[in-house]
C-alpha cells in the first residue's frame, strides 16, 4: 500500500534527473559549438563560414540556433561567435517549459 503511495513521487524525481542531465548535454553541445565556430572565425574572415561550423557541430539542432559573429579585420584581436538554442523541456509532468541555452566563445584573429 504504501509502495503505491510513493512510487509516483519516486517517477518524478527520476523524470526530472532525466530532463536535468539532458539540459546539462545539451548545453555542453552549445559550448562546444561556440567554440568551433570560434575557432573558425578566427581562421576565415568570412563570418557564414564559422556560422556554418557552428550549424555543423550543433547537427540537427543546428537549424534552431541563433549564431551570431563578430570579428575585427585586425590580426590579434578577438573574435567573438555567441551561440543560442531554444530547448523544449520534454516531461509533459514537467509542464514542457522551454529554456535558452546560450555559449559565447572567443578567439584571437590568426589572419
Amino acid at each position: 500500500m504504501e509502495f503505491a503511495l510513493v512510487l509516483p513521487l519516486i517517477l518524478l524525481l527520476v523524470l526530472g534527473m532525466v530532463e536535468v542531465a539532458v539540459v546539462a548535454r545539451t548545453q555542453l553541445e552549445v559550448v562546444n559549438a561556440a567554440r568551433e565556430g570560434a575557432r573558425e572565425a578566427a581562421a576565415s574572415p568570412d563570418p557564414a563560414a564559422a556560422v556554418a561550423a557552428v550549424r555543423a557541430t550543433l547537427g540537427d539542432l543546428g537549424s534552431s540556433a541563433r549564431v551570431s559573429v563578430r570579428r575585427p579585420d585586425v590580426v590579434g584581436r578577438q573574435a567573438t561567435v555567441r551561440v543560442t538554442l531554444p530547448h523544449r523541456v520534454a516531461a509533459p509532468l514537467l509542464g514542457g517549459f522551454s529554456v535558452e541555452l546560450s555559449a559565447t566563445a572567443s578567439m584571437r584573429v590568426e589572419r
